[in-house]
């Protein structure tokens, strides 16, 4: 056994033996109080000024609601809160609140045998603080969605518990954001305050994380545990009294998301989304009464620090929008676009338009400043799909890669939610990397995700190569992932991916990409998870104290068993991988020559934006533009159904009648 593994082995009685308190129903007394219901603001992108931040004052008062809330209940919670692009403000653990999670999909009987599924050992720390930044990326001024919300449109059906019914919109964006991503910014003097951050835990589905607003602007999210399981809704038709949430919704009075914002404002395929099981209303506490933060700490609990992202103390917010928090307005590339830009502490881009690094067919500095502009252009007219009010256009980012994974440029429009900026990046990665020649000799070569037991033994090693032979076999391709051939959009992998292929048939064999059904879940998924599972334990290493922090790309780190140990790493998939819609590969002529991913509205939006953003961007610059007709993965018909390139939806333009706009594209 390596040191590392010695260490955390030695540390989880510990860990373990600190837990105290939890339990996930509500606790004694009725209610005290009928809050204000939260007041409907008109913001649809232009709210947000260079004030609209959380000050050290309302982080306090953030805490102590949900202290209050917490002890109505009997409860012992950790409570972390940031701002809007994840700079941690404060992170306040009550006496007796459980030092640790233990992820887990089902309850009872049923058990999932490995992925995340029963690890016990991961800070609670960590999972409040991932809470607080599901709800701060995935609001905005547009939809307020919280972790629940998350749960619903994460799961392998749409709704969950409904049969026969697809995966939800955003399958898989729990595993973005991650901690090893090579975009994301760290806690540190170097990097300020500019995001976004990363989350320890990417983005969580376990009720208990709320985003939190100002006069109609996201400011941040507050993350809440308190019943020790880092887990999800699995049932969605009947009302919960989830502990945490609660804590949440008394933490968020007085800075909770406007009503007419709220995700059960929203449809996603006709469906009303999910915000939350309880409102004001419902708490036990009163939050308008809730006792002074400067009489709690010391005395009810304490500030806490966390390794790579907070020390034990409360700061105030960044204004997003603002060069300090790392995203602004543009000036130099997209004139009369509205776009913004990632910057760093020093006010300078990330991401300016770049020629690729593959070649002389590489793609010029002035064609990704084209592909990224008419993306930009296509964005704007598009009718946004998860936004309110009705008719605004739709908010994304919008990132171009070259075959490599390289960043050629990264450009967003107004008020896009934050989570999109990694998301775009991976859906765009995703599409280039499957449509590579080299993908086969990446996922032989990287090492094998090992999988641990609930006392840190190694359950099993999963070899990445067992993906290559199963794609091989299902798409009748005995080249399949090491010749080219086919262009494989994200909305492909996503369908390969899914736990019944084709996606919803229950009964039906699992894509070759994903666990099959009855061993998948969220915290178990397949290959995308796979790809980041041994650089994930290596950061609850860190964030315990016990190893180094996880290099910033999530692949070809070895496992538990190994110490962690660092192999050859490339930039094709450094923040991971992304299965569901909005990214497609760029060719020039018939050669494939980088990427393009959507990110932040519904993803059949995601879908258009990116193929029209290259089809029409090649008007203009003769050889670039989608892949062949011939070559797209809808050529594809594996066990009896074709594969999806890509999704366009009808009329979706605020300035045009327009029905088909992918057509003959």
């Amino acid at each position: 056994m390596t040191r590392v593994a010695a260490m955390l082995s030695a540390a989880l009685a510990l860990l373990i033996g600190g837990c105290g308190g939890g339990g996930g129903t509500a606790g004694g007394g009725g209610l005290v109080s009928t809050p204000a219901a939260p007041v409907s603001q008109d913001c649809s992108g232009s709210c947000a000024t260079a004030a609209s931040a959380l000050s050290v004052a309302q982080v306090q008062g953030i805490v102590a609601r949900a202290v209050a809330e917490a002890q109505a209940r009997n409860q012992r919670a950790t409570i972390a809160v940031v701002d809007r692009v994840g700079n941690v403000l404060a992170v306040f653990a009550m006496t007796g609140a459980p030092a640790t999670v233990t992820v887990r999909s089902t309850t009872g009987a049923a058990r999932i045998d490995g992925g995340l599924e029963n690890v016990e050992i991961i800070p609670s720390t960590m999972a409040a603080i991932a809470k607080a930044i599901t709800g701060a990326y995935l609001s905005s001024e547009g939809n307020a969605f919280s972790t629940r919300t998350a749960s619903q449109i994460v799961q392998s059906h749409f709704n969950p518990g409904e049969a026969l019914s697809p995966g939800g919109p955003l399958f898989g964006v729990q595993f973005s954001q991650l901690p090893c991503s090579d975009l994301n910014s760290r806690f540190g003097a170097s990097a300020g305050d500019t995001g976004p951050k990363r989350s320890p835990l990417g983005l969580a589905a376990d009720p208990g994380g709320l985003p939190l607003y100002i006069d109609g602007t996201p400011v941040g999210g507050v993350g809440v545990v308190a019943d020790g399981v880092y887990g999800l809704d699995a049932d969605i038709f009947d009302k919960d009294v989830d502990v945490e949430e609660a804590i949440a919704v008394a933490a968020t009075y007085g800075l909770a998301a406007p009503l007419d914002r709220r995700a059960d404002r929203i449809t996603a395929d006709g469906k009303t989304l999910r915000f939350t099981d309880l409102d004001s209303a419902e708490l036990t506490s009163n939050p308008a009464a809730a006792p002074a933060y400067a009489s709690l700490e010391g005395s009810v609990g304490k500030l806490v620090a966390v390794n790579g992202y907070a020390i034990a103390s409360v700061r105030a917010g960044t204004a997003f929008g603002q060069p300090a928090s790392g995203v602004r307005a543009d000036t130099k590339d997209f004139s009369g676009l509205d776009a913004f830009v990632l910057v760093d502490a020093a006010n300078v881009e990330r991401y300016r338009p770049r020629a690729g690094t593959d070649g002389s067919a590489a793609l010029t500095e002035s064609e990704v400043r084209a592909i990224l502009a008419s993306a930009l252009r296509t964005a704007n007219r598009a009718r946004a799909q998860i936004r309110r009010p009705l008719g605004t256009p739709a908010r994304v980012t919008i990132s171009v890669t070259d075959s490599n994974g390289v960043i050629l440029g990264i450009a967003r429009t107004r008020d896009a939610p934050v989570f999109g900026i990694d998301v775009s990046l991976q859906k765009a990665r995703t599409a280039g990397f499957f449509s590579s020649a080299s993908a086969a000799a990446a996922l032989n070569a990287l090492p094998n995700a090992v999988y641990l037991d609930r006392t840190l033994k190694v359950l099993r090693s999963e070899p990445l190569g067992q993906y290559v032979g199963g794609m091989r076999t299902f798409l009748g391709q005995p080249n399949a992932l090491a010749d080219g051939q086919y262009a494989i959009s994200a909305r492909a992998v996503g369908n390969l991916a899914r736990p019944n292929y084709p996606d919803g048939v229950d009964g039906n064999p699992a894509g070759p990409l994903s666990r099959k059904a009855g061993q998948w879940s969220p915290f178990n998924t397949g290959l995308q998870l796979d790809l980041i599972h041994n650089a994930l334990i290596q950061h609850v290493a860190y964030v315990a104290g016990l190893a180094p922090d996880v290099p910033q790309n999530c692949t070809a780190v070895s496992g538990f068993d190994s110490g962690f140990a660092r192999g050859t790493s490339s930039t094709q998939l450094a923040n991971g991988a992304q299965i569901f819609p909005g990214g497609v590969p760029i060719y020039r002529n018939d050669k494939f020559v980088g990427a393009i991913g959507v990110s932040g509205d519904g993803v059949d939006q995601d879908d258009m934006v990116a193929f029209l953003g290259v089809a029409d961007a090649g008007l203009a610059n003769a050889g670039i533009g989608n892949a062949p007709p011939a070559r797209r993965s809808d050529q594809l018909v594996p066990a009896g159904s074709r594969l999806r390139y890509v999704g366009c939806p009808q009329a979706p333009f605020l300035d045009s009648n327009e029905q088909e706009a992918c057509n003959g594209r």
